[in-house]
């Protein structure tokens, strides 16, 4: 191609070249040159690759996987949740609420209950409570009454102190009507047993913690109690709590507890039963664990014993419990009148010692959803000085009080609870005992070894409520006339209630006792009544602040 331009050049030059020279002799002649060309690709051959088709196969795989473990560690903590205080609103006024119950049943039974109270629910709150309830079995002399009023009330000063106080009256009737052989014969005077008491308490603590991080919580507490052969009991009880924060999570807790009793009998011979102890502690609260650390320096009238405080409870994230564990020490202080009130068919006791407890438990608790809790709780007690209970050997109708030096127990409590805002509840629990290596006497006489217990409560509808408690206990050991020990039957109760609203301050209600009509025996050769029933009206009124 190169070849052809060349050509074509020269020819091209030769022309031009031959036709300045003819202009020269003529200038009217012209010569034109034409020419075409078009370039051409040569064909080349291509390769061409045709794709071969995999073989088959039928084997199956085997597919191996390596999942790390997933360990992760997060070094932020949520913080805790603190409730706090609803801010009051003062466009609103405090109602007073108060109600009168009455009813009447068989067995000869009227019943009264009133509370009134009074107040702003401000700067004070002042409540009255009075009731009465007696009853007359078909047994001779199995009849009883009680009757009692309360005033208590709350004043708020002007600083950051908060002052209560309470004073009252309790007395109560019932007979020794539980003597064999029941042919014997006695008066009404001889059996009749009345005890009468008169309380009184006053206290103040801080409503916030003052400029030093520190809460107070000290009250006095006085109690006269008698009964009519004579027995006389006065006690005074001074109660100082301390607790000094000393950071979000760590606080100091220091206390004073000075118990004084001084019970003389009808003879005129006078008994000291003073208590004295400190309870000083370190407790320490995380998000994940609750530690109180200390122990408690007391004197039992003047006998020196230091006592354990240690408490843990352990809350693991990953579940919805808490596990729980202590090694504690602590007292019951043993008075006529707490002697009086657990077993009313006692004589006078002829001496007072305390019962000191320790207890090594660990147990766990926690909730299920949003209205289940429960708790259960494993513990192994030592007893020093127990109160058990003997029939005397002549007739039975009393109980003598003695005291055991030394005994072991082991014992497993639960509990549970459902409960669905204020409109139902269900609670229960258990205590299974197993009294053991008792040093004086062969058996706990008086101690129930099984207890159980429930209660529920429904309002059924807003003018309609139900409750119902259950009752269910192995019977103790006893003591009979020729000193064999006994063991009573087991013992099951049950009863029911109902109250609805007919008009918009009166109300019904209908009450069932021992709906079974067990007439089981708590305390040896006392039995107790059967079915009952009671019924009546409630008036309930409020009055706004004036």
């Amino acid at each position: 191609m190169k070849r052809i331009l060349i050509i074509m050049a020269f020819v091209v030059g030769a022309s031009s070249s031959y036709a300045q020279t003819r202009n020269a002799d003529s200038s009217k002649k012209t010569v034109v040159v034409t020419s075409s060309y078009k370039p051409v690709l040569k064909p080349v051959t291509k390769i061409n690759f045709n794709a071969t088709a995999p073989a088959l196969d039928s084997s199956r795989p085997i597919l191996n996987y390596n999942v790390p473990s997933q360990n992760l560690f997060f070094s932020y903590q949520p913080v805790a949740l603190k409730p706090l205080a609803l801010a009051v609103d003062s466009t609103l006024d405090w109602e007073n609420h108060n109600y009168v119950k009455a009813g009447y049943g068989n067995f000869s039974t009227p019943y009264l209950q009133a509370k009134l109270s009074l107040g702003d629910g401000k700067g004070s709150i002042m409540n009255l409570h009075t009731k009465h309830i007696s009853s007359k079995g078909k047994i001779p002399f199995q009849q009883y009454s009680r009757s009692s009023a309360v005033v208590d009330g709350v004043l708020n000063s002007s600083g950051n102190n908060e002052w209560r106080g309470s004073v009252g009256f309790e007395n109560s009737t019932q007979h020794w009507y539980g003597y064999r052989p029941d042919t014997l014969k006695f008066t009404k005077d001889q059996l009749k047993q009345t005890f009468s008491t008169f309380h009184a308490n006053a206290g103040f603590r801080n409503r916030e913690k003052n400029a030093f991080g520190i809460d107070y919580n000290p009250s006095l507490g006085l109690n006269l109690f008698g009964d009519n052969r004579g027995g006389k009991e006065t006690s005074l009880l001074l109660n100082a709590p301390i607790t000094k924060t000393v950071a979000e999570d760590f606080s100091i807790n220091v206390g004073l507890v000075a118990d004084l009793t001084s019970y003389s009998r009808g003879s005129g011979e006078n008994i000291k039963n003073n208590l004295y102890y400190l309870n000083p502690s370190l407790l320490i609260k995380k998000p994940t664990i609750t530690v109180n650390a200390g122990v408690t320096p007391s004197w039992d009238n003047s006998q020196f014993k230091l006592l354990p405080n240690f408490t843990g409870v352990l809350k693991l994230p990953d579940y919805p419990f808490a596990i729980q564990a202590g090694w504690i020490g602590y007292y019951n202080k043993n008075t006529f009148q707490s002697l009086a009130a657990f077993n009313p068919y006692i004589f006078q006791p002829t001496e007072l010692l305390n019962t000191r407890i320790t207890e090594q438990y660990a147990g766990f608790k926690g909730s299920g959803g949003n209205h289940f809790t429960y708790n259960v709780r494993l513990s192994a007690l030592r007893y020093s000085n127990a109160a058990l209970f003997i029939n005397d050997s002549i007739d039975g109708k009393t109980f003598r009080t003695v005291y055991e030096p030394s005994m072991k127990a082991i014992r497993l409590h639960g509990e549970m609870g459902y409960t669905v805002q204020d409109k139902f509840s269900l609670l229960g629990a258990i205590n299974l005992t197993n009294y053991r290596a008792l040093e004086v006497y062969d058996k706990a006489f008086g101690l129930l070894p099984v207890e159980v217990t429930a209660g529920l409560r429904w309002q059924i509808l807003k003018d309609l409520q139900w409750k119902s408690d259950f009752f269910f206990w192995d019977g103790p050991q006893y003591m009979d006339k020729n000193k064999n020990n006994r063991k009573q039957k087991p013992a099951v109760d049950l009863s029911t209630g109902l109250e609805f609203t007919i008009l918009p301050k009166l109300s019904l209600w209908l009450q069932f006792n021992n709906l079974l009509n067990n007439r089981y025996e708590r305390w040896n050769q006392y039995e107790v009544l059967g079915f009952n029933v009671l019924g009546g009206v409630v008036y309930s009124f409020s009055q706004g602040k004036k």
